[in-house]
């Protein structure tokens, strides 16, 4: 209707207005074609994002502020929700770690895409003598698991550590011991939470963040098992260096699973990430 009136009043407005649905029509279309690809059984759920910078000092925890900030605008794109489950401040900048709870429906779907390696190639801003460096983060998803059966905990399995919660420069948060660290002893796998006010509740959140980790470890276990039967070489992605952002000597963001390269470096730093995440989705399996 809108198309037949347009061509009998000759009306700009209603032109633009036709653009604009069919804008909106597109977008729609391709999220729902990016939904029928979420086949895992947790892929609706929320997810835990956790970022870790690598070997380096300020250079690597500067980046891995950099990567969340990234991942923060990118979860405002999709109107999800977000969570700071645990911040862990760099000395003089960035972040040691940085554990997120994103929620909204396929969350734990589209961030499968961004486990693994990041690396970055610079100028230092921390370098007096302007070298190029290059600096690698860690980012691990694990969806939120509340009520799997297959995921039991027993206690006696767990080391568990208290601190006092701390901020940038060290200064105390508080004068108790709130802060929870938890050592799940046979996997290996430490997860913490300062960020809630009560012991009770950070060992909650470690706990809950404990679980999404176990269930991923065991789903990364039956994928290699399957592999190893069928004989096929499959990418293990949580290792993984998956995509390079280059600012210095020229401006490339290169995803190394898929090839797809986009070179306005600033757009994805903005959270413009939908290239290579719906890229990396579509790829053949």
């Amino acid at each position: 209707m809108l198309i037949d009136l347009s061509r009998e009043e000759a009306d700009p407005s209603v032109e633009n207005e036709i653009e604009a649905l069919l804008t909106t029509l597109r977008a729609r279309l391709d999220t729902l074609t990016i939904e029928t690809l979420f086949t895992g059984p947790k892929d609706f759920n929320n997810v835990i994002v956790t970022i870790h910078p690598g070997a380096g000092g300020t250079e690597s925890q500067d980046w891995a502020q950099m990567l969340s900030r990234m991942y923060l605008r990118w979860i405002e794109r999709k109107d999800f929700e977000v969570e700071t489950l645990d911040l862990q401040a760099g000395e003089e900048a960035g972040i040691k770690s940085l554990t997120l709870l994103v929620k909204g429906p396929y969350a734990y779907g589209y961030f499968k895409a961004e486990a693994g390696i990041h690396r970055l190639v610079r100028i230092s801003p921390f370098d007096s003598n302007k070298r190029r460096h290059t600096s690698f983060a860690s980012v691990f998803v694990s969806p939120e698991v509340t009520d799997d059966p297959d995921i039991v905990i027993d206690e006696k399995d767990l080391r568990i550590d208290t601190y006092r919660a701390s901020g940038a420069g060290g200064q105390h948060v508080n004068k108790t011991s709130s802060a929870v660290r938890l050592t799940h002893l046979p996997s290996g796998v430490v997860t913490q939470c300062q960020n809630e006010r009560s012991q009770r509740q950070n060992k909650e959140v470690a706990m809950a963040v404990l679980k999404s980790r176990l269930y991923e470890l065991a789903q990364k276990k039956k994928e290699e098992d399957m592999a190893k039967m069928t004989g096929e070489k499959k990418e293990i992605a949580w290792g993984s260096q998956i995509r390079s952002y280059v600012f210095q000597p020229y401006q490339m963001v290169k995803d190394h699973r898929t090839g797809i390269e986009k070179g306005n470096v600033s757009a994805v730093m903005d959270g413009d990430l939908d290239l290579f995440v719906d890229g990396y989705l579509k790829r053949p399996r």
